[in-house]
């Protein structure tokens, strides 16, 4: 029996790439604080990696918006925590079955794996697995995309619960949130 890859639901809380780092890692949902910690501290111990242009933003800023369980990670975060947990890290996306891998050429003898459907990350387990778990997570990530589940927020539309402007694509909310400061908005067809 091959078995299967199986998609392991993580809270939308904001914190979901970390805590599907945690899970994945250490069997663990609730590691976002801890995870945010190691990510803060790596990138105060090496500002000249880890600079403004790296970033997007100051050094000392980037540590105190990570902290913040508001805030979303990503590609950063990702590249980080392979380090710290010494394992491969694939990322999917179902939108565009892409994977990221992250920990690539560093030969770590582990791989883990992530789900990403264009806002949110949940962790992808093995289920009795022996054999290549790469082509069943793809599998996995092809069903989804048939599926539908993933949002597309280069072109979804968006209502601002404030003044009712509609908006298309996350670049555009963007954009009206920081000219009106009006954060506030639904997803709506």
């Amino acid at each position: 029996m091959e078995g299967a890859i199986v998609r392991r639901i993580i809270p939308s809380d904001n914190s979901c790439l970390f805590n599907a780092v945690g899970y994945v890692m250490d069997h663990d949902r609730n590691k976002a604080p801890e995870l945010r910690q190691v990510i803060a501290a790596t990138v105060a111990s090496d500002p000249t990696k880890y600079s403004d242009a790296f970033l997007g933003k100051p050094n000392k800023e980037y540590c105190d918006w990570i902290l913040n369980p508001e805030k979303w990670g990503g590609a950063i975060e990702l590249s980080i925590l392979t380090d710290y947990y010494g394992r491969e890290i694939a990322a999917y996306d179902i939108q565009t079955t892409r994977c990221d891998l992250y920990g690539q050429g560093k030969n770590y003898q582990e791989r883990v794996m992530l789900i990403y459907d264009g806002l949110h990350y949940d962790a992808l387990a093995r289920d009795g697995t022996v054999g290549p778990a790469e082509r069943l997570a793809l599998n996995l990530v092809k069903e989804q995309q048939r599926k539908r589940s993933y949002t597309d927020t280069a072109n979804f539309t968006l209502r601002c619960g404030v003044c009712q402007i509609g908006v298309v694509g996350q670049k555009e909310a963007v954009e009206h949130a920081q000219a009106t400061g009006h954060v506030n908005f639904q997803e709506f067809k």
